[in-house]
């Protein structure tokens, strides 16, 4: 699985890329959500880890953006030190959200949510493509 990880805080990038990557994910990084912005454009996710308060183009920008544009989108987990991370999860229509500092666990846990919820996603368009071809039914 893909998983842009967006974050101004280079210890956060670096201890969330280097743990997804030992999971077998592929790590995109960036430090802004104008970077990121490109990054989804260039080389899709298939899941957004977003920091809110970012310099340049923040989380909540970011978001606002992203959706606006033409889909499918990645789902977004917001990563925040903020009180109401609920809050801010539900405002910018993300699928979840991890609150910092978050331990190992919680981001795995995260992960595999998503990478779960992928593959199932995966296997229907598979089988109403092959619905769709005619393939696998009985004569």
């Amino acid at each position: 699985m893909r998983i842009l990880i967006v974050d101004d805080d280079e210890s956060i990038l670096d201890f969330v890329c280097e743990a997804v990557a030992d999971e077998g994910h592929e790590a995109l990084t960036a430090t802004d959500g104008a970077i990121a912005l490109d990054l989804t454009r260039t080389q899709p996710p298939d899941l957004i880890l977003l920091d809110m308060r970012m310099p340049i183009v923040d989380g909540w920008a970011f978001a606002e953006a992203y959706q606006a544009r033409p889909g499918p989108h990645a789902p977004l987990v917001v990563m925040t030190a903020a009180r109401d991370a609920a809050d801010i999860a539900n405002d910018i229509h993300a699928a979840g959200y991890l609150a910092k500092p978050f331990a190992l666990d919680d981001l795995l846990a995260v992960v595999e949510r998503f990478q779960r919820r992928s593959h199932v996603e995966m296997q229907s368009t598979r089988r109403l493509q092959q619905q769709a071809r005619g393939d696998g039914r009985h004569r």
